[in-house]
């Protein structure tokens, strides 16, 4: 980005948290993230109708277009402005576009000149028997996501229309409609897209750090979610994730796509979340970017209602709960998921990864996010699972992060990736990568990133960059090489004499240091005598304390 639209996003930024805080005082963060988000989402698809429907017009107006409506056809400018408008109001326009198809009563306008008469009034809306009265401004925001689900099958059980049952002032909510009329989705340089995008992360960030603990249920942190997909890079097939949250890695699987000018459309999308509220948000941001999604039938609980039992994906990503307690009610010891091992009921840590690769393709690759204790631990079969998963070569590398990376745990995380398939071959994207059989790739990635505040740490790019860039350059065996205290290729014989612990730091050793070529009599010698004269100076100022207190009539 240039400065001008890292300027333009970060004022966004500012007028978007003052939103937020009309509703801080009155609904709790969960409460107050899916009040917002979804009138942002409202605004933005009513302004990009709006936008479409200006180019119509232009279309239209235009006699040499194939739209154009030629003005000598009608015999006065009323009828040929009646028919411009009714033009304006023929959907294929639109979808055409791919531009969501936004009734009238749905309109941001509409919104604007009746949040005020509807407290302590009335709106009629509707036509025929489907006419109603709105007599709140939570009944109107409603009403207006209720008819474009209607006539936008895509988005249908996607919005959360809640707002008539929040305890909130009325007159709080139409001040929030007016807020957020003023948030622009027009930029000279930036796609409405991209600035939508942009809230939606600024938001989910804030709103993680907001909710605590409770908000990293849906929000993974970008630098993380970037990481991953730029390790795995799914160019082409189906993506899976079986704890989605509000969809992060997909959304960075699309961009990554864009980056490397491949085709978002060769990619399929399949998700599950628990959370029914963080489900629509899911399928919102999938929504609004156009992606095609399945995420199933409803909100579901992966291990005991899978809503993609036959899939088997090319690309599996997941960032799910760390060190989960009681997740396996309801599911047998015998499940055909635990193919290397039962987990234990006091930790899900390897049913998630046992999940995944039940539902990873033959060829395919996965990325899952997890606590530092999977790569130890040896309670309750873990230490089992581990050694059978090493031993059938499916662990390819693994990457150990900082730590405060998070914003709702402190708990030290590592990134496992695992494939079923090492041999030599081609992958999706058309690189060509060597026989890994029996190696398995270790990284320290420790004392990468920097500290963005006192509390959060952040990846900058070129950390990102180099990590991903170390995996693939040893993938494809050019250009890689062990570097002490960062990273270290190991054979399944190397592991097995670490009693098959997979923590990088065990294999990576210390960084190399600094050569120090004075002599160590010198150098003692050079020691001792600047600590000699640290010790007389000590002396002396303890002389010139006393000697002050004594002035003053105090004795030490």
């Amino acid at each position: 980005m240039d400065q001008t639209e890292q300027e333009f996003l970060t004022s966004l930024e500012k007028k978007l948290w003052t939103v937020a805080d009309k509703l801080r005082s009155t609904l709790d963060a969960a409460q107050y993230k899916h009040a917002v988000l979804g009138l942002v989402f409202l605004k933005y698809v009513s302004d990009s109708f709006e936008m479409r429907r200006q180019d119509i017009e232009t279309m239209l107006r235009d006699e040499n277009h194939d739209y154009g409506v030629i003005r000598s056809n009608y015999g006065s400018d009323d009828e040929y402005e009646d028919t411009i408008r009714s033009e304006l109001e023929i959907r294929d326009y639109f979808t055409e576009a791919n531009v969501f198809w936004v009734p009238f009563e749905s309109r941001w306008r509409f919104l604007q000149d009746n949040n005020k008469s509807v407290i302590g009034g009335e709106v009629e809306v509707g036509e025929g028997n489907a006419k109603k009265k709105i007599r709140s401004v939570g009944a109107l925001i409603d009403n207006a996501l209720d008819a474009i689900e209607r006539d936008n099958p895509k988005l249908k059980g996607v919005l959360n229309k809640r707002y008539a049952q929040l305890q909130i002032d009325q007159a709080k909510l139409g001040e929030l409609i007016d807020l957020i009329a003023t948030v622009p989705f027009e930029h000279e340089s930036l796609g409405s897209k991209d600035i939508l995008g942009h809230v939606y992360e600024y938001f989910l960030g804030q709103f993680a750090l907001a909710e605590g603990k409770k908000g990293g249920q849906f929000y993974t942190p970008k630098a993380i979610v970037t990481l991953i997909v730029e390790m795995l890079e799914p160019f082409k097939g189906r993506v899976y994730d079986p704890a989605m949250g509000s969809g992060g890695f997909f959304v960075q699987s699309e961009r990554f796509i864009e980056d490397n000018q491949g085709k978002v459309g060769d990619v399929s999308i399949y998700g599950q979340e628990y959370n029914h509220t963080t489900w629509q948000l899911a399928a919102m941001n999938m929504a609004i970017r156009g992606l095609d999604f399945n995420f199933g039938k409803e909100p579901a609980n992966t291990f005991t209602n899978d809503q993609h039992p036959d899939l088997r994906a090319d690309y599996v990503m997941a960032n799910p709960p760390f060190n989960m307690k009681e997740w396996n009610a309801g599911v047998a010891d015998d499940d055909p998921r635990w193919a290397y091992g039962t987990p234990p009921t006091s930790n899900a840590n390897f049913a998630w990864m046992q999940h995944m690769l039940y539902h990873l393709a033959p060829k395919g690759s996965m990325g899952l996010l997890l606590a530092n204790g999977s790569m130890s631990s040896n309670t309750k079969n873990e230490g089992g699972i581990r050694k059978t998963l090493i031993e059938r070569d499916l662990v390819e590398c693994m990457v150990a992060l900082p730590g405060q990376l998070f914003t709702n745990t402190q708990i030290p995380a590592c990134i496992w990736f695992l494939t079923k398939d090492k041999k030599a071959g081609t992958d999706k994207g058309g690189c060509k990568y060597r026989g890994r059989s029996g190696e398995t790739l270790f990284i320290d990635a420790r004392n990468l990133g920097y500290m963005k505040g006192r509390v959060l740490r952040d990846f900058m790019p070129e950390d990102i960059a180099k990590v991903a860039d170390t995996f693939h350059n040893w993938k494809v065996g050019e250009d890689y090489e062990d570097v002490a205290g960062f990273c270290k290729s190991v054979t399944l014989e190397g592991i097995t004499k670490h009693d098959f612990v997979l923590t990088p730091g065990r294999y990576v050793g210390a960084a190399a240091e600094e050569v120090d070529n004075e002599p160590f009599e010198e150098k003692m010698a050079r020691l001792t005598g600047q600590l000699k004269e640290q010790f007389e100076e000590s002396e002396r100022l303890e002389g010139q304390i006393k000697g002050n207190l004594a002035e003053l009539g105090f004795e030490v």
